[in-house]
């Protein structure tokens, strides 16, 4: 539970990384939604370049470089993992709640934003969390990266 409320709170500054990363590694960054996403009709048929680097580029790169390539899949699996945890949400309240904790507003500002009190979005907290672990999808996501659920 602990490694989750961790990515949850790690969320903001991996998603600038991401970023940073990108443009060190491509020149570019690019949007979530290309992360992985499937084609239809005929963009499915169509042969594409890749966005990643070669096999050849790959053994040329220097061990930083190829470092910080992993960084960034890992960091790419632990945020998309993160922004599609709102779908395994049943409550409109928790899904504005754990929307709340990725723009990192404390439980106070949640509280005040919701008129509840604190101690309710900390259980609404622990509830989501519960619910995250417990999701087929986003523990799969997250056990094919270095850290562990």
């Amino acid at each position: 539970m602990e490694q989750i409320t961790q990515l949850i709170r790690d969320y903001r500054w991996m998603k600038n990384e991401i970023g940073r990363l990108q443009r060190i590694i491509y020149g570019t960054t690019f949007p979530m939604k290309s992360w992985g996403v499937a084609q239809y009709g005929i963009d499915a048929a169509m042969p594409k370049g890749s966005k990643g680097k070669s096999i050849a580029e790959m053994d040329a790169m220097d061990l930083r470089e190829k470092r910080q390539i992993q960084r960034l899949e890992d960091y790419q699996k632990y945020v998309y993992a993160l922004e599609s945890a709102v779908d395994i949400l049943e409550d409109e309240r928790q899904k504005i709640i754990y929307d709340c904790l990725l723009d990192e507003m404390t439980y106070r500002q949640i509280a005040l934003h919701l008129n509840v009190s604190k101690d309710f979005v900390q259980r609404q907290k622990t509830e989501i969390v519960r619910q995250m672990r417990q999701s087929r999808q986003i523990t799969g996501i997250l056990t094919a990266t270095k850290k562990c659920v």
